[in-house]
């Protein structure tokens, strides 16, 4: 079964395409989506497709930064009752909750959590690719950019995050990352995300209005809530979160789902699934963007993907692609230099 995604995460892409010389209908047409998807940003679509569609647009335009250039005008608005009930809330701590609460609803694709330490806050973002060798750089930074602009209508568009990580390289050109993050943007990070202040998340919304909450709550709770994110989903999204911290046995994930190992293990046989075979995936999935789209050490994609040690990873890597994380990337060089 494929994944989905709202058609609304294709907002703004008809005149980001025109800009960049493309034709937004066939572009759609050849990713195998309607063109008529525009216009019904309730509908869901393959995730794999949106990918292929951003991926296929940066390629054919030259455009590094598509997907963030779709970002740069999104509003509230455009994630439906939701981005009522988050623009009313008294926070930006509790229109995040929100967001959290109401996640899979929008993107069931996409994990965000909120770590606090001391005066510091990252909201970290992790995208599921839809297909393991989909490159998923254009999908982060629109996810990104998507942040920044709620976070900015929320606390008022001069606002600076601190800094803004992402795991992948540099852009050859800067201009739209600085335009829409600011200057403190690092690349090559551990984690894609985004660093501000405790006093961001509980500064005032001058703006709250409860009576619009109560009212969009309404609206939300009159929908019945129809896609309800499944256990699988739920597992692979705490897999994603835990991962780089090495706390990946099922007892961790199950505690972080307020739920006992064994209610867990059952709900995932019930679709034929185990615990070891949706981290086994996502481990498949993660290593192709780490070994052969990205430069750091074989050592820091070994603690990414939650082994305990290099040599682990390297026996296992072996196993699945039959040649060392060190040929692949060899491989992959030389394949980039010969286009």
């Amino acid at each position: 079964m494929s994944t989905l995604v709202r058609a609304a995460c294709l907002t703004n892409y008809y005149e980001v395409a025109i800009a960049a010389g493309l034709n937004p209908a066939r572009m759609l047409l050849d990713a195998g989506l309607n063109p008529g998807v525009l216009h019904e940003p309730e509908l869901m679509i393959p995730v794999s497709r949106f990918g292929q569609l951003l991926q296929a647009s940066a390629s054919a335009s030259g455009n590094e930064s598509f997907g963030l250039c779709m970002a740069e005008s999104r509003l509230l608005s455009n994630l439906g009752a939701v981005g009522l009930l988050i623009r009313d809330q008294a926070t930006l701590r509790d229109s995040l909750n929100v967001l959290l609460r109401y996640l899979s609803i929008l993107n069931s694709t996409l994990s965000v959590v909120i770590e606090e330490s001391d005066d510091v806050v990252i909201i970290r973002e992790t995208l599921i690719a839809g297909s393991m060798h989909q490159p998923t750089r254009q999908r982060t930074e629109l996810a990104l950019g998507v942040m920044i602009r709620i976070v900015r209508q929320l606390l008022g568009a001069a606002w600076q995050p601190r800094r803004v990580c992402f795991e992948h390289t540099a852009p050859q050109d800067m201009a739209v990352h600085r335009r829409l993050f600011g200057q403190r943007i690092d690349f090559d990070e551990e984690f894609n995300g985004i660093v501000c202040t405790k006093a961001d998340l509980d500064t005032p919304n001058p703006s709250a209005d409860p009576a619009m909450v109560r009212y969009a709550q309404k609206l939300i709770d009159a929908t019945g809530n129809p896609r309800k994110s499944s256990i699988p989903d739920d597992v692979r999204r705490t897999i994603l979160l835990l991962m780089p911290s090495g706390r990946l046995g099922i007892e961790q994930v199950s505690e972080h789902l307020g739920m006992v190992c064994r209610t867990v293990q059952r709900r995932l046989a019930e679709q034929n699934l185990t615990f070891h075979s949706i981290v086994h995936d996502i481990r498949k999935e993660l290593v192709v963007r780490y070994v052969q789209e990205s430069d750091r050490p074989l050592t820091e994609v070994a603690a990414l993907l939650g082994f305990a040690a290099p040599s682990t990873f390297s026996r296992w890597y072996q196993a699945q692609f039959f040649c060392s994380a060190k040929e692949s990337r060899a491989k992959q060089r030389l394949n980039r230099n010969s286009v």
